[in-house]
């Protein structure tokens, strides 16, 4: 079964894309839970947060970069928001491809 994530990614599943840069892409969640739902995932397939080290440092930096500029893009980045990261089914993680989810617009209840 193909990725819907890569297919995203590919360009062969449309989404709302909200930015993009060399090794990711942001678009909009179909089905956000807050205001402000961005999904922001690597274009090529990794499935957890170990197969990053496969990446340069720079790309790494590039992501961290490209969240703080959807963030700041969607009005959340001085209000305040959540980077969220589901690994594995006790997280309820639904598409085996590595994605943070960038979440605001509204006040957020507390984590733990």
């Amino acid at each position: 079964m193909a990725c819907t994530f890569c297919e995203i990614a590919s360009g062969n599943i449309p989404a709302s894309i909200v930015a993009e840069t060399s090794n990711f892409i942001a678009f909009r969640d179909i089905n956000p839970i807050s205001p402000t739902h961005i999904l922001v995932v690597p274009k090529k397939h990794l499935e957890s947060p170990a197969e990053l080290a496969s990446y340069s440092g720079e790309a790494v930096k590039e992501l961290f970069s490209l969240l703080d500029e959807v963030a700041d893009r969607e009005g959340v980045k001085e209000t305040g928001y959540r980077i969220v990261m589901n690994i594995g089914d006790d997280a309820k993680q639904e598409v085996l491809h590595l994605h943070f989810h960038l979440l605001g617009g509204r006040r957020l209840g507390s984590i733990g």
